[in-house]
C-alpha cells in the first residue's frame, strides 16, 4: 500500500481516534489487490459515458438547527446564536454563515427530514445506506462505491473507478480493507486516505511512501514530482526483488506512477484563481478537530473528470458537545465555499448533468444547546445536501418541528438517498442483482426502495 501521511490527531467524544494521511492504493506487495480490480473491469467491459458520484461525508454529527434547518422563532436555548437567511429561491433560507451556498441555493436541495439515523460515530449509512449490524448478507455488505466499481468500472484513464480521500475519524467507520464487501476487495476503494488505531486492534499495514509528501503539500508540485521519482525508484528496485509481474500488475504499478495520477493530484494544473475559490485549507490536527482540507474538495473534482466513478472525502469533526457557535463560525463557512466551490465547477465544465454531489453526517445534533454551549447527539433528525447529477435542484425536501427535533413531513432514509444516487449514476437498484457467496440475490438498494421523485 502506498501512503502519504499528514499529523496524528484526537478523538471522539465516544473515545475514537483519528490519524490524518492520504494513501495512494490498495497495493499490497505485488500489486495483489489492484490487479484483480483491472482484471474485473476488463471483464465486465467498461461504459462509456461518464457517470459519477462524489461523497461528501462530515464526521460527528453537523447541526442541522445551525446550517440548514434553522428554527428563529424557538426559544434561545434551542435556536442557538445564528440567523437565518435568504437564498436566491424565494421562501429558503439557511444559516449566515453560508453566503456562497444562498447566492446559489438554485444549485442545492436540501432534505432536512432524514429519519433513521443511528446514535453513534459511525459513517456507515452515508456509505452503504444501511445500520451497522444489518445481517443476510453472505460475504459482507459492499459500499456504495463498491457497487459502481462493480458494475461500471473505470473509463481505462489510469484512474480506478473507486476512490477514497477520507482521513479516518473511527475505526468502525466504512473505510476498512472489506469494504468492498461481498462483491470482493478488488471493488474496495483505491485509497487516498486510510490509517489504523493502534488502540483499537487494528492491523498494521507496511506501506511504500511517497517521500517528503504530506496531506498538506499537494499544492507544491516539486515535492509532488521528487516524491513521484522516488516511488518510481522503488518500483524499479520491487521489480527486481519480486521477479517478472503479469500484465495486471504492470498496469496496477503504472497507475501508481501514471502521468494520469501525478496530474489528477497536481493541483498547480489549475488555474490559482480556481484554487483560491475554493478557500484556504486548515491541514492541521488540533485538540479539537481534524484537519479541514478544502483542497480535497478540488481534487474530488479532478479525479472524477480524470475517470474516476466515485470518490469519496470527509471534512472537518462535527461532534461539538462544546463550544458549538464557536466552533460553527469557522467550519461552517469553510465547507459553505468548498462545497460550493465544487458544484459551481461541475456547472462551469458542462459536468453538473454526470456527477452528482452529496453532503451529509451520521446524525443530527439536539435542539436543547447543553450548559457548555454545544448540542449533543440526535438521531431523530438529520439532514443532507444534494447537488448535480441532473436532479431537479432549489428546492427544500421534507420539514421538521417547530424545534427541528423530528421530522414534521416527508421522512426520507438513507436508502432512498441512496437509490436515488445509484440512478444518477445509471444504475436502477431494481433491475442489478448480483449473487452473494450463498447464491442469494443482492441489490445496491432493495428493489422495493424507489428514487426520491421530488428530485426527478
Amino acid at each position: 500500500m502506498l501512503s502519504i501521511y499528514g499529523r496524528s490527531g484526537s478523538s471522539f467524544c465516544d473515545g475514537l481516534s483519528r490519524r490524518s494521511f492520504l494513501t495512494i492504493g490498495s497495493l499490497g506487495i505485488a500489486g495483489a489487490t489492484l490487479p484483480k480490480l483491472l482484471q474485473a473491469e476488463r471483464k465486465a467491459g467498461i461504459g462509456r459515458s461518464h457517470k459519477a458520484i462524489i461523497n461528501v461525508l462530515l464526521p460527528g454529527g453537523p447541526p442541522h438547527q445551525d446550517m440548514v434547518d434553522l428554527k428563529p422563532d424557538a426559544p434561545s436555548d434551542i435556536r442557538g446564536e445564528f440567523n437565518p437567511i435568504g437564498t436566491n429561491v424565494t421562501g429558503i433560507q439557511i444559516s449566515e454563515h453560508m453566503p456562497y451556498m444562498a447566492k446559489m441555493m438554485d444549485k442545492f436541495a436540501i432534505i432536512r427530514s432524514m429519519v433513521d439515523s443511528q446514535g453513534g460515530h459511525d459513517l456507515y449509512q452515508c456509505l452503504t445506506g444501511l445500520p451497522r449490524g444489518t445481517r443476510g448478507i453472505a460475504g459482507g455488505i459492499a459500499s456504495m462505491g463498491a457497487w459502481a466499481s462493480k458494475l461500471y468500472g473505470s473509463e481505462g484513464s489510469g484512474i480506478p473507478a473507486h476512490l477514497t480521500l477520507m482521513h479516518p475519524t473511527s475505526h468502525k467507520q466504512w473505510g476498512d480493507p472489506g469494504a468492498g464487501g461481498f462483491l470482493g476487495r478488488e471493488h474496495g476503494p483505491f485509497r487516498l486516505g486510510k490509517g489504523k488505531n493502534d488502540n483499537k486492534g487494528l492491523e498494521t499495514v507496511d506501506n511504500m511512501t511517497l517521500r517528503d509528501l504530506s496531506l498538506e503539500r499537494l499544492q507544491d508540485r516539486h515535492a509532488l514530482r521528487r516524491s513521484f521519482d522516488g516511488f518510481r525508484r522503488d518500483l524499479d528496485e520491487a521489480s527486481k526483488e519480486f521477479g517478472s509481474l503479469d500484465e495486471f500488475e504492470r498496469q496496477a504499478l503504472g497507475i501508481l506512477s501514471s502521468s494520469q495520477m501525478a496530474y489528477a493530484l497536481d493541483l498547480s494544473k489549475e488555474d490559482p484563481a480556481t484554487v483560491e475559490r475554493y478557500g484556504k485549507p486548515d491541514p492541521e490536527w488540533r485538540a479539537d478537530g481534524a484537519p479541514k482540507m478544502t483542497t480535497n474538495f478540488l481534487l474530488a473534482r479532478r479525479l472524477v473528470e480524470a475517470g474516476a466513478r466515485y470518490v469519496s472525502l470527509n471534512f472537518s469533526r462535527w461532534d461539538w458537545h462544546g463550544g458549538n457557535f464557536d466552533r460553527g463560525r469557522v467550519d461552517i463557512p469553510m465547507l459553505d465555499q468548498a462545497l460550493t466551490a465544487l458544484v459551481q465547477d461541475l456547472y462551469d465544465r458542462g459536468m453538473e448533468k454526470d456527477v452528482s454531489v452529496v453532503c451529509w453526517g451520521e446524525f443530527g445534533r439536539t435542539p436543547k444547546i447543553n450548559d457548555k454551549a454545544g448540542r449533543d447527539h440526535w438521531p431523530k433528525a438529520n439532514f443532507c445536501i444534494l447537488a448535480g447529477g441532473g436532479m431537479r435542484t432549489g428546492q427544500v425536501i421534507g420539514s421538521t418541528d417547530k424545534h427541528a427535533a423530528e421530522p414534521k413531513d416527508r421522512p426520507v432514509t438513507f436508502k432512498e438517498v441512496h437509490a436515488t444516487l445509484f440512478n444518477n449514476l445509471g444504475l436502477p437498484s431494481n433491475q442489478e442483482r448480483i449473487f452473494d457467496f450463498q447464491g442469494r440475490p443482492q441489490y445496491p438498494v432493495e428493489p422495493e426502495i424507489k428514487p426520491l421523485k421530488e428530485l426527478a
